[in-house]
């Protein structure tokens, strides 16, 4: 008897749950999405919170004196063996482990997003970790932003997965982890949710605006327990005199989009050049020469936000800024072309500092410059690169103002941001590093709107339910018994389980016509009805999976099932090209 009500009771929430994945299928479904979004937050605020204590415990470890990335105080044969020693590793990773995993980061989660419906492997979430652990610990010339977008998409698209949700909340939780990550890495929240939906889910929508937030926010709360309320970078008072200051910041935009499109491009020819080798061997070709440049200098190891935060304070002379600047442009294009898996995000911001500064040491030289702007002009150079390199200009922005918490900042980030956009995209072709990384990897992203309208839709919420299963052959009973549901189609199944679809009138018009003393067996599929052929599709689905499979299997309809934890299919509904299209036109 207790057997019996516990299994009562499972079927129960079992059946519960269901409902609740076809609500939540809905692209409306504001509440529950707002819950899942704050749950995925805190999820991802844990992940980042565990990736940034072990890259700082492994730096501790391999690093000696003070700081989390002193290269510097290393002698010259560890600064060469190091990056080898880690690549190696890598290349045993990657060797045993990755089963053709080789491209994560923020390229791989666009790549999900745009193929796969934001789903993410737990193996390459385990690759992602562990291989920007040992990257950035091991001197390569990568920063943890981008491995933590990937890591924070990766979290909520596993809880989604894990609790079987639909496709379209699949990408919603993918892109609420991401923001939850930038927000978490630069304690900057407003910056995550605008690049969340400006690069990795490209599309502004309340449904999606609304759990990005709390994601965002619940994720920086987290990492703020831990680490406290502190900004990345110390940054000093910064402020525009006159409007004679923006001249310059023309300048520097324009410099910014030029040095992008140049890194974007350094970043393109590596990866072409590099494709001839095998993955592991291109690894290895990354160590060896990120330990010949980390010989010569240091500063270009890891991160480097500790030089970046020397260049917002007038730490460097002209001529080391000069030499920071190109050979993190280099050492960077080595790194990320050849496939060592950290992100580009922090190099971009240390490239952007240089420059910055660069620009402002020239004030003693150029009359149009202003004199000790060099917090001011490092961290608009900061935002400029990230522009033009990211093609993500709002977040730039929106990062710089929270950064500095000086609202005297948006009227010259915004022209430096934009303009440095254009130079990069306009002038010189070049779209994202992100979407460059695909490329180089053969894959190409789609931003169709149309499939975007589909992909905010799941199949779940646009299927009519009026459906009854029933044999291919009933009596005259079992056929009145049927129709007194009222059901809209018959899911009519024959002995080699091949299934069809009709119209439950037809069935009644058939009774209707019938004499009524003949109480024959009916055969479903010998009645004069009209019938389709079916192809089933998963509750989880989305309205572009849906139009896809009706055009690639040529049927006149989709059954929506799931499978149960007993192995058995359960039908929800039935779904039709009109009612795909309707469903999005809506």
């Amino acid at each position: 008897m207790r057997s019996s009500k516990l299994d009562s009771l499972g079927a129960w929430g079992a059946n519960h749950l269901d409902e609740v994945r076809i609500r939540l299928a809905r692209p409306n479904a504001l509440m529950s999405l707002s819950l899942l979004g704050l749950l995925t937050g805190v999820l991802a605020g844990g992940v980042i919170v565990l990736f940034r204590l072990a890259i700082e415990g492994a730096q501790e470890l391999v690093l000696p004196g003070q700081g989390m990335e002193n290269f510097e105080a290393l002698g010259r044969k560890a600064r060469f063996l190091l990056p080898v020693l880690a690549a190696l590793l890598l290349a045993a990773m990657f060797r045993w482990f990755s089963r053709g995993i080789h491209v994560v980061g923020v390229a791989h989660v666009l790549e999900r997003m745009d193929r796969y419906q934001g789903r993410i492997s737990s193996r390459a979430f385990i690759l992602q970790f562990c291989g920007a652990v040992l990257a950035i610990a091991g001197g390569h010339s990568v920063g943890r932003e981008g491995p933590s977008v990937f890591l924070g998409a990766a979290s909520g698209s596993l809880l989604a997965k894990r609790l079987a949700l639909p496709h379209n909340v699949i990408r919603t939780l993918a892109g609420c982890g991401a923001a939850a990550a930038i927000a978490a890495s630069f304690n900057t929240p407003l910056a995550g949710v605008v690049f969340a939906l400006e690069v990795v889910m490209m599309e502004y929508t309340v449904s999606s605006f609304i759990p990005v937030i709390l994601s965002a926010v619940s994720a920086t709360a987290v990492c703020n327990v831990v680490f406290g309320d502190h900004p990345v970078f110390t940054l000093p008072s910064v402020h525009i005199g006159s409007l004679w200051d923006l001249v310059p910041v023309v300048l520097l935009g324009i410099a910014a989009g030029v040095l992008s499109a140049t890194f974007i491009q350094s970043v393109q020819t590596v990866a072409a050049r590099g494709a001839r080798f095998p993955f592991e061997v291109r690894l290895v070709i990354a160590g060896v020469m990120m330990g010949g440049m980390g010989v010569f200098l240091p500063q270009v190891m890891g991160m480097g936000y500790d030089s970046v935060d020397a260049a917002l304070h007038g730490g460097f002379t002209l001529s080391i800024l000069f030499l920071l600047l190109f050979g993190k442009v280099l050492a960077t294009s080595l790194c990320i072309g050849l496939g060592v898996p950290g992100g580009s995000i922090g190099p971009v911001l240390f490239i952007g500092a240089m420059l910055g500064a660069l620009f402002a040491g020239l004030s003693d030289y150029l009359p149009l410059m202003p004199v000790n702007k060099v917090g001011l002009f490092a961290l608009l150079g900061m935002g400029a690169m990230m522009s033009g390199s990211l093609q993500a200009p709002l977040a730039a922005l929106v990062a710089m103002l929270e950064l500095t918490d000086n609202p005297q900042i948006i009227l010259p980030g915004m022209l430096v941001v934009v303009i440095s956009g254009l130079t990069a995209s306009e002038v010189f072709g070049k779209e994202s590093m992100f979407v460059t990384m695909l490329r180089a990897g053969g894959f190409r992203v789609d931003n169709d709107p149309l499939a975007q309208a589909q992909r905010r839709i799941g199949v779940a919420s646009a299927m009519d339910r009026s459906l009854v299963q029933v044999e291919s052959g009933v009596s005259h009973q079992q056929a009145g018994q049927v129709l007194e549901t009222a059901p809209r189609y018959l899911l009519v199944g024959s002995e080699d389980g091949a299934r069809v679809l009709m119209p439950a009138s037809h069935l009644a018009s058939f009774l209707a016509a019938r004499d009524t003393g003949d109480r024959e067996n009916i055969d479903l599929l010998g009645i004069p009805a009209k019938r389709w052929q079916v192809e089933a599709i998963s509750l989880q689905a989305n309205l572009q999976e849906a139009a896809d499979l009706l055009e690639q299997a040529a049927v006149e309809a989709l059954v929506v099932q799931r499978r149960t934890a007993a192995g058995s299919d359960r039908v929800f509904g039935v779904l039709t090209p009109e009612m795909v299209e309707s469903a999005y036109r809506d």
